[in-house]
């Protein structure tokens, strides 16, 4: 077996758990002239003004011809409830080209109601537990984290068939500091509601919770706990692959403006998967 009590921390990423000073947490803290000066953000919504909370008629559609051209005055005012219930509602609508396939494509629907109603609780849902296991399990590349401890057990088992030695535990946190983390970046993952819910997982943690020894196998149960930020920030919105679509305008303008200010808000995941294989 053993000369140590599990569980036992495998790695931890620089990058820390429940980080609320990170930029894509901050929110109600940017202006109306901030947001269209600074961001470009001056027409976001085909339905309503957030900067006059009034509620757009036909012809004020920006793919309108005639855009412009109504007289202001006949728009309803609305209140901020209405104008960002609209704009969640939008929001929801606009989601259906990055969640068209696949048992997360209802999840970011979920997180925004989630993000609206919720006033930044953590949020966690089994759905992505089993996605993140599934991507674990699945990833067959040489640096990612399963095969790269798959490895150095084979590895420690190669002098004494029988015992698990003291150091190992080092030399696996060393080997994962250069690993390929899991992350929902795969070409799929840009239609199957996982790129756009979470993407870039922020903080990972990874533990060896079970080791089962016998004189011709091992067996390790390894639990790996992460941690995204359901926000964005100012990086997101300059970029130009993002900013193109309405959907992260809004989210951007319902986060950091500070007459609507919604709370981001951590999305927690966690995944247990086994790796075995034979001392002989």
């Amino acid at each position: 077996m053993a000369d140590f009590i599990l569980p036992q921390m495998l790695f931890t990423s620089q990058r820390r758990f429940n980080d609320y000073s990170s930029n894509d947490m901050k929110y109600g803290d940017l202006t109306a002239e901030q947001l269209k000066s600074r961001f470009a953000l001056e027409k976001i919504s085909d339905r309503v003004d957030p900067w006059t909370l009034t509620r757009l008629l036909p012809f004020d559609a920006p793919q309108s011809r005639f855009a412009g051209s109504y007289p202001p005055g006949r728009r309803e005012i609305i209140s901020v409830k209405t104008c960002t219930d609209i704009l969640f509602d939008e929001l929801r609508h606009t989601s259906y080209p990055f969640s068209l396939m696949g048992n997360c494509r209802n999840l970011i629907n979920k997180m925004l109601t989630h993000m609206q109603t919720r006033n930044g609780a953590p949020f966690r849902d089994f759905a992505l537990d089993e996605a993140l296991r599934q991507l674990i399990l699945r990833d067959e590349n040489l640096v990612g984290t399963r095969l790269l401890i798959k490895e150095n057990f084979r590895q420690c088992f190669l002098n004494d068939k029988t015992k698990f030695p003291v150091n190992a535990i080092d030399t696996i946190t060393n080997v994962l500091t250069r690993a390929h983390l899991p992350k929902f970046n795969r070409r799929l993952d840009n239609i199957n509601g996982l790129g756009i819910s979470v993407h870039d997982i922020h903080a990972t943690r990874i533990a060896l919770t079970n080791l089962d020894v016998t004189p011709y196998s091992w067996r390790a149960t390894i639990k790996y706990e992460c941690q995204d930020h359901f926000g964005l920030d100012g990086n997101d919105i300059d970029n130009k692959r993002v900013s193109q679509f309405k959907f992260f305008k809004i989210w951007f303008v319902l986060q950091h403006f500070e007459a609507f200010a919604f709370k981001p808000f951590m999305t927690n995941l966690s995944a247990t998967v086994e790796i075995k294989g034979e001392t002989v």
